[in-house]
């Protein structure tokens, strides 16, 4: 019983790997053919992409040095201010009562030291002529030092005084463009270790500067006075143009990390872009996606990457009819062999090779646009043979809807 149910599974399989077959058909052969390609004058550019935030030419953040009440403000977002121009005001009242009560404590200690510098000169003449003791005389020479001394000191608190009161008026220090207020009238500001920022005042937001974080990979081909060119997401069909003006040394860390146990540090260089912006299209702050063009060789003579690494087998070519003439001159001095295609024989030639990217490099010499060179062998794709209406079929397989196979008898 058993051996009968084994012949009978091997004999449907059997059936089945006929019926596939018959079904299939049988292919043909594929065939080798010789991919050539065309010298040709050409364009290599190389790039570094990164990203980078758009930030004004000069910024300026205003403050106060002196602690108190907003009383007024005289500038809003986006308002257009000069040099000296004033735009904000503290309270004055407490200022204003230091100032005069500075100015009765000076003229108090003014009073003192005249005192003491007269009785200090008559003393002294007393003192020159035996009429008064030693310890008049010092006594009358400390009260005196001591009343000059009060009137500087006095003098000194004066000017910062009256200095903290000029500070309570704010002007703008430059030329230029409020892009933010951080402060409203009646907010208490206090002027500690850290000066508050009440203004921030771009110079001129008709040029402007890219910051991008370049990569430590990319940062060595990168150079001053390259072309960038840059997309923001605000404007994504407009591209605009910049110039690298710095590379900066100190370097920038971010970590990311990956699992809970383990994280990787990104070290990356900040690269100062100069972008004109004369329809103020770019604003302060916006995310651009930068490409410095770090490579840019125009009008040169190039050839596909694949050219180089093609080495002819002549027997396989000589099925296809093609000659391969044998190579005489060694490769010298960095040189590199190609083969190129004169009717149906390849004859080899060494050039010299310049830049190149990741689909083709630059000829200096040894080859001119429009000669043919060989790149590679290739064969075709297998073609499936018996299709149609004479395509041979399995009696055991279904045929298609309508066919005899499928018709009762």
């Amino acid at each position: 019983m058993y051996k009968k149910k084994v012949f009978i599974v091997g004999g449907i399989i059997l059936i089945l790997a006929i019926s596939i077959y018959l079904f299939l058909g049988k292919s043909k052969k594929s065939s080798l053919i010789l991919e050539t390609g065309k010298v040709e004058i050409g364009t290599i550019i190389n790039s570094v992409t990164a990203t980078g935030t758009v930030e004004p030419v000069t910024e300026v953040e205003v403050g106060t040095q002196v602690s108190g009440i907003i009383a007024h403000l005289y500038a809003d977002y986006n308002d257009v201010v000069k040099a000296g121009q004033l735009i904000a005001e503290m309270d004055k009242i407490n200022l204003t009562a230091e100032l005069k009560a500075s100015e009765a404590q000076l003229a108090s200690s003014k009073s003192e030291y005249e005192y003491q510098q007269k009785n200090y000169a008559r003393n002294k003449v007393l003192y020159e002529k035996e009429l008064i003791s030693d310890a008049d005389y010092e006594t009358a020479t400390y009260n005196y030092e001591q009343a000059k001394a009060a009137y500087e000191q006095n003098q000194a608190s004066m000017v910062q005084v009256r200095q903290n009161l000029e500070y309570a008026t704010i002007t703008s220090p430059i030329d230029g463009v409020v892009i933010n207020r951080a402060v409203e009238e009646g907010q208490t500001v206090a002027a500690g270790f850290e000066t508050p920022t009440l203004f921030t005042i771009a110079a001129d937001l008709t040029q402007m500067q890219v910051i991008a974080d370049v990569d430590e990979a990319d940062i060595g081909a990168v150079q001053e006075g390259q072309r960038v060119s840059f997309t923001v997401d605000a404007y994504p069909n407009d591209l605009f143009e910049g110039v690298v003006k710095q590379i900066r040394l100190g370097d920038s860390e971010s970590s990311s990390s990956s699992t809970e146990s383990s994280s990787s540090t990104v070290v990356t260089y900040e690269v100062v872009i100069t972008a004109q912006n004369p329809d103020l299209k770019l604003k302060p702050r916006l995310t651009a996606n930068v490409t410095i063009y770090t490579l840019e060789r125009k009008n040169i003579v190039v050839i596909p990457n694949k050219a180089l690494r093609f080495v002819p087998d002549p027997e396989l070519l000589q099925q296809m009819k093609i000659t391969v003439q044998p190579s005489e001159q060694k490769t010298e001095n960095g040189e590199k062999q190609v083969w190129v295609k004169q009717g149906d024989t390849l004859i080899p030639k060494n050039i010299t090779i310049g830049t190149s990217d990741n689909s083709i490099t630059e000829v200096v010499s040894g080859l001119e646009a429009g000669e043919e060179i060989a790149v590679d062998l290739s064969s075709e794709m297998p073609v499936v043979a018996n299709q149609g209406a004479s395509q041979e079929r399995s009696p055991f397989m279904p045929g298609p809807p309508g066919s005899d196979n499928n018709k009762k008898k």
